[in-house]
């Protein structure tokens, strides 16, 4: 799947649109069996609702056999476009949330993710949860969410741009080189903040702050908050600590002009690029929204208790609530 690119939603020509047929957008991992079983479950219960599902080119391929015993016709995604579809509808874990993610966003289409995996803080429901997925797509019974995506740039010291990407969790700065650490020198908005030798500097969004920032030892920020999170990773500094800055804010990293001072920058752990020394990392918002569809009230903090299996025994709220 392509970056995000500017696109249309639906196009005046799609043949599909024209006949007012309704499309959704199905991605999941094919590589286990769980997924596929998960998918034909839920392509059978829209498909009686007249629903068609489009699946990419390569989940096709893999699952053709499994559809064709169950009877069951999807189509392809065109990558181009979107070929009407609505909604892209995700079975498997964070991973294969953010690899629907990388397409979705340049086609401006919300995302429902149904966890398969392991926490699954990007997931709308559980694997037990189909029938009311496919109840909620049908009816189209669910709000749509939008959440803070980094625009990832890396530039020469000259200002000159290398590359440029998103990132929908983090930008993850780290050391290429094992046996040394990395020299660096973090800036908000042009004003220097702290040099770090360290094995790297991480950019999340309030999105990532429960992935790879909160293990590094970043807070826990609710999606509603437009913000983003500079944390160092095992910086060797008195201050070495987490930053909160505000969304607008342009993030920069610049790697001292060393001759081993290489660096590699991850994106969600899927995209990678090789800085040289002297290059810049710049993190901004990006002018992507993430649009996440949900099919229950946004609860976070019951998401968060239930994911982390937080304990909240003695909470009387209920019971006072109750008196009252």
């Amino acid at each position: 799947m392509s970056s995000p690119q500017t696109g249309p939603v639906v196009t005046a020509t799609d043949p599909s649109v024209a006949r007012g047929e309704r499309r959704v957008a199905v991605i999941t991992n094919t590589f286990r069996p769980e997924p596929i079983r998960a998918v034909t479950q839920f392509i059978h219960g829209v498909s009686a609702r007249h629903i068609t599902c489009v699946l990419p080119e390569p989940d096709g391929r893999a699952m053709s056999a499994e559809l064709a015993a169950a009877g069951l016709r999807t189509d392809l995604i065109d990558e181009p476009g979107t070929n009407g579809c609505e909604l892209v509808v995700v079975f498997g874990g964070d991973g294969t949330i953010l690899r629907a993610v990388e397409w979705a966003l340049g086609v401006d289409l919300p995302v429902l993710g149904v966890n398969l995996g392991h926490v699954g803080f990007l997931a709308e429901a559980e694997s037990s949860q189909i029938a009311q997925v496919v109840e909620a797509v049908s009816n189209r019974s669910y709000a749509v969410e939008t959440r803070l995506v980094a625009g990832v740039r890396v530039l020469t010291a000259r200002g000159g741009e290398r590359w440029r990407s998103f990132a929908v969790n983090e930008a993850s700065l780290e050391k290429a080189s094992r046996q040394r650490m990395l020299e660096a020198v973090v800036a908000v908005d042009e004003q220097p903040l702290s040099r770090w030798a360290c094995d790297g500097v991480l950019i999340s969004t309030p999105t990532g702050s429960t992935a790879y920032a909160f293990s590094a030892g970043g807070p826990v920020t609710w999606p509603g908050v437009e913000a983003m999170l500079i944390v160092p990773l095992s910086a060797h500094a008195l201050f070495n600590r987490p930053v909160v800055v505000p969304a607008d804010s342009t993030v920069t990293v610049e790697v001292l002009d060393a001759p081993t001072n290489n660096a590699v920058v991850w994106l969600d752990g899927r995209r990678s690029y090789d800085l040289d020394p002297g290059d810049v990392l710049e993190v901004t918002r990006d002018h992507h929204r993430l649009k996440l569809a949900r099919i229950a009230p946004d609860d976070f903090t019951g998401r968060l208790v239930r994911k982390f299996g937080l304990s909240v025994e003695g909470w009387r709220g209920a019971a006072e609530r109750h008196r009252a």
